[in-house]
């Protein structure tokens, strides 16, 4: 990756918070559907749990601060196999979110310019931050600042007018719809609307998908933002809507609710502004997913998840090809499902909650494999278990709420996690097919020694990548369970065990017995031994992996201790296996 200056609070903040300030353009009206006139209890309770997840971030990101967000936390802490189905789920959250984000965006245009092609527009806007990204994720932050900014002055003009409002005129709209009956018990509506209130924290794990990119500091802050603005705007958003409009009132003009209440307000001139915000905070949410997803994509790639053609950057550090996928994956979307973009919320709902969902369980493993790796923060393991259960409530709701969700979740999902394994176990499947060429294709030898040739030469790539594991004179418990690893997760027939050693220091002979069992034991694998001199800093990482051409992310390491010099993140992507 090309380095460059990284990005501040204000660019990171903006980037992540586009996407979840976003929200108070629909989460007020669905929250108020379903919990009417409490409908704000709804979200402060929204705001409680996102405060737990704000600390469970902090912990999991500040321990391992890489980009991939909870890719990144389960890939270190448990398998690729489990690591891949939160990938997986982030990325078709950003897809949909990147969908509807853009359509609902040209949805607000089209109001104030009636002429204009809903869907072909939704392909430019998508076309337009496709190749904004391919520019730099700092270019792209520029513009993410300057619509953050715009739509930060337009709630508080929004609100202020809302005031100004309720002191010239009286209260009996806010004081009859208190009076209105609620549906069901009031504990019933709280919890359908904190359900459906819950997508309004949607671009909240996006922060952690491009923590490299920040400054050192930064993403805690980045967090602690996303949470004021959500605590403060939504809430009080939707207190602003039962004073001013009848709740009857609020599914007529659920689609542009907001510009209504401008509109009621102060007039068509704030009903304008508040769509033109719409347009440009909707776009800005697009941008957070592509940047997001960009993250995540790479570092995926890096781990060999994704093929190796991905990783190719342009001159501005940015990595067109994993652009473009993303960009052919929401076209795809909007082909299929014609614009009527209904059938995605189901998969945004879901696949967002569950991302939560694993990001406090891929804390809770840190918490249990990973004690002793240093943390800026620690969050308290029953707010883990509140969190965790909020979400896994809210997917339940929503799943009660709109079954169908469920099944269009389902038809997104299973394809493809199908697609994510068969890539991780594309030796196995590479082996297969070249049984099955043999048996199949046996009659045209001159072809099929052809195609054997270039299937084993694959597989003969596949497998040469050599890896490194560094050893501090471990037992032989801990030198099976490393080359168990290696075995499950990785594809490579080669594994370099390196012991880093003072000058005056010598390795056991006990230490060498063991190896040499081993390597007996694991006849697939060629394990080889080397001995170095020096100490283990990030220096020698770098210099052993220009030697030895191995990658620094193919190289493990067990967790170090308190007392270990340097951070997990200055060593250049070294992964922790145990």
């Amino acid at each position: 990756m090309k380095t460059g200056k990284k990005l501040g609070e204000l660019a990171a903040t903006a980037i992540c918070g586009n996407d979840i300030t976003s929200s108070c353009l629909y989460v007020s009206a669905l929250a108020i559907l379903y919990a009417g006139q409490y409908a704000w209890v709804s979200l402060l309770i929204v705001s409680l749990v996102l405060y737990f997840y704000r600390k469970i971030y902090s912990e999991a990101v500040g321990a391992l601060p890489l980009n991939g967000g909870a890719y990144n936390i389960l890939l270190n802490t448990t398998s690729k196999n489990s690591a891949s189905i939160a990938a997986v789920l982030t990325i078709l959250s950003y897809m949909a979110t990147a969908v509807i984000s853009s359509s609902e965006a040209m949805h607000y245009l089209h109001h104030i310019l009636p002429a204009i092609n809903v869907i072909w527009c939704t392909v430019g806007l998508l076309v337009f931050f496709m190749l904004l990204n391919m520019l730099g994720i700092k270019e792209s932050s520029n513009v993410a600042v300057f619509i953050f900014i715009f739509h930060m002055i337009t709630l508080v003009l929004l609100l202020t007018t809302v005031a100004w409002f309720l002191i010239t005129h009286d209260l009996a709209v806010f004081i009859a719809n208190f009076k209105l009956p609620v549906k069901g018990s009031l504990l019933t509506a709280l919890f359908f609307g904190f359900s459906a209130a819950m997508l309004g924290i949607s671009g909240f794990e996006s922060s952690a998908n491009f923590v490299e990119e920040q400054e050192k500091g930064v993403f805690p802050k980045t967090l602690r933002n996303m949470w004021l603005a959500v605590s403060i705007f939504n809430p009080i958003i939707a207190l602003a809507i039962i004073a001013v409009i009848p709740i009857g009132n609020v599914a007529n003009n659920q689609e542009s609710l907001l510009s209504h209440l401008g509109n009621q307000t102060a007039g068509n001139w704030l009903g304008t502004l508040v769509s033109v915000d719409a347009v440009m905070v909707l776009s800005g949410a697009v941008l957070t997913s592509f940047i997001g997803v960009s993250g995540l994509m790479k570092r995926m790639t890096l781990d060999r998840i994704l093929p190796q053609f991905f990783l190719k950057e342009n001159k501005n550090g940015g990595s067109p090809r994993i652009i473009i996928l993303f960009f052919v994956l929401c076209i795809s979307a909007l082909l299929i499902t014609a614009g009527e973009l209904g059938s995605l919320a189901g998969l945004y709902t879901i696949s967002f909650l569950l991302v939560m969902t694993y990001f406090g369980y891929g804390n809770i493993l840190l918490k249990i494999k990973r004690a002793k790796l240093p943390r800026p923060e620690r969050a308290k393991p029953i707010f883990i278990v509140i969190a965790m259960l909020a979400t896994t409530s809210a997917v339940y709701g929503n799943i009660i709420m709109h079954p169908e969700f469920l099944i269009v979740f389902l038809q997104y999902f299973i394809p493809s996690i199908i697609l994510v394994y068969l890539l991780l176990g594309r030796k196995q499947v590479l082996q297969q097919f070249l049984i099955v060429f043999k048996d199949v294709i046996g009659t045209i030898e001159s072809r099929m020694k052809k195609m054997e040739k270039h299937i084993t030469f694959k597989l003969h790539t596949l497998t040469r990548q050599q890896f490194v594991y560094f050893s501090k004179g471990d037992d032989i418990s801990q030198l099976n369970k490393a080359i168990q690893y290696v075995e499950a997760n990785e594809i490579t027939r080669k594994l370099k065990i390196v012991t880093i050693v003072k000058e005056d220091a010598a390795i056991s002979e006990s230490f060498l017995s063991d190896l040499d069992v081993l390597d007996r034991a694991y006849p697939e694998i060629d394990i080889d031994f080397e001995q170095i001199i020096g100490e283990f800093k990030p220096e020698l990482i770098n210099q052993l992996s220009k030697n030895w051409r191995v990658p620094t992310n193919f190289m493990f390491i067990s967790s170090p201790g308190d007392r270990f010099t340097y951070k997990i993140e200055q060593l250049n992507g070294v992964r922790l296996i145990m």
